[in-house]
């Protein structure tokens, strides 16, 4: 896997490892460790000077404060990481998650630390940002195009946005998929499930995550499996108070809250007869991928991103697709076994770590180098048109 000399490669932009909150922290601690396992340094910051751990799976870990507000933790924590790094004697290739953490790349160009950015989804169509916030990530996503020694996307509708947008290019990297062969069920019969017997949703409380359509064209169906969600509302308690209303009027919903206890986590996904996915502005969604990789039929919402991860299933647009999808995959057990050993099969082949860490590691050898879009991108502008996804 190595293809050159060892390389020193910062991670900047999350919350760090272990991963204990989204994606981005999931993608690091998969590929740091691989990039450590073949000779390479890895420098991972994280957020929370109280920690002592220095060292997790042979990635260095540089703990900085962040404050904790909302619209400015991540960029606070970023901004210290930054300077942090440009103190450094030699950092060869940096990977900077999220587009807002833009403004931060000409200081690591001006220490002349390569970096890529990792665009992650369209952050700018999220409720949860207020006009300033979309305007922020809008403008973001410019300065990141210009500054930026190369673009990571997690999908090919990412890739095809900023290629109609800005007319860049950029480095198509998935995220991969953990493969479950098997859970325990003690935990999820504990809870009064069994295999097999419940249709599933894991999300965050947020209008794009279409969790009310969800629970809505559920509880309008004449389903016999109960529908069992997992997640909360960080932003918005009218959001939770409407799907708990509906909840409130169908016992067969149950909600459970957040669910941070892995093991219960991985049953809950490999023994549901069928997992909603209701997310629509990201890219490769990790949720999905768990569904998939554990060998779970999938009900999505239909956007690109969603059909091109899955590659199959059912796709709804509305509560009345919510109750469609779910009357035919409850009448159809053959389809849903077929349809969740070919998701099984799709995860296992096109959302593999390994390879993950090869095209990452591949990257920072060329950004060592000196490959850069930089002369070709730093005057790129958005395109008047919207985008037609």
């Amino acid at each position: 896997m190595n293809a050159g000399k060892d390389l020193t490669i910062a991670m900047v932009g999350t919350r760090g490892v272990p991963a204990a909150y989204g994606g981005f922290e999931t993608a690091i601690e998969e590929i740091g460790q691989r990039l450590v396992r073949h000779g390479h340094r890895v420098l991972v910051y994280a957020r929370g000077a109280e920690q002592k751990e220095r060292e997790f799976l042979g990635m260095e870990l540089i703990h900085l404060p962040a404050v904790p507000v909302k619209q400015i933790e991540t960029l606070s924590h970023t901004g210290l990481s930054t300077v942090h790094a440009f103190t450094r004697k030699k950092i060869d290739a940096a990977f900077v998650f999220n587009a807002a953490n833009a403004p931060f790349l000409p200081l690591l160009r001006a220490r002349r630390i390569p970096t890529a950015l990792h665009m992650d989804g369209l952050e700018w169509r999220r409720s949860k940002w207020g006009a300033r916030g979309r305007s922020y990530y809008r403008w973001a996503e410019q300065l990141g195009v210009r500054r930026a020694d190369a673009l990571i996307s997690d999908a090919p509708g990412i890739a095809n946005y900023y290629r109609h947008q800005f007319g860049v290019a950029t480095e198509m990297i998935r995220y991969g998929a953990p493969l479950l062969d098997a859970a325990p069920d003690h935990g999820i019969r504990k809870i009064g499930l069994e295999p097999n017997g419940y249709h599933l949703v894991v999300a965050r409380f947020e209008p794009e995550n279409h969790v009310i359509e969800i629970v809505a064209g559920y509880s309008a169906s004449n389903a016999k499996l109960p529908l069992v969600v997992v997640g909360s509302a960080p932003y918005s308690a009218h959001y939770t108070q409407q799907i708990e209303a509906i909840a409130q009027g169908d016992p067969r919903i149950r909600l459970l809250g957040g669910v941070y206890d892995q093991e219960l986590l991985d049953a809950l996904y490999f023994h549901a007869r069928t997992y909603l996915h209701g997310h629509s502005v990201g890219g490769t969604n990790p949720s999905l991928l768990r569904a998939m990789g554990a060998g779970t039929a999938v009900i999505a919402f239909d956007v690109g991103f969603n059909r091109e991860t899955a590659g199959g299933g059912w796709f709804f647009s509305d509560s009345d697709g919510v109750s469609k999808s779910i009357i035919d995959a409850e009448a159809s057990p053959e389809v849903v076994l077929a349809t969740a050993q070919a998701a099984r099969a799709r995860a296992a082949a096109e959302f593999n770590w390994d390879k993950v860490a090869r095209q990452y590691e591949d990257l920072a050898h060329r950004l060592a180098s000196g490959e850069s879009i930089h002369q070709t991108a730093r005057h790129a502008r958005r395109a008047s048109e919207e985008w037609p996804e």
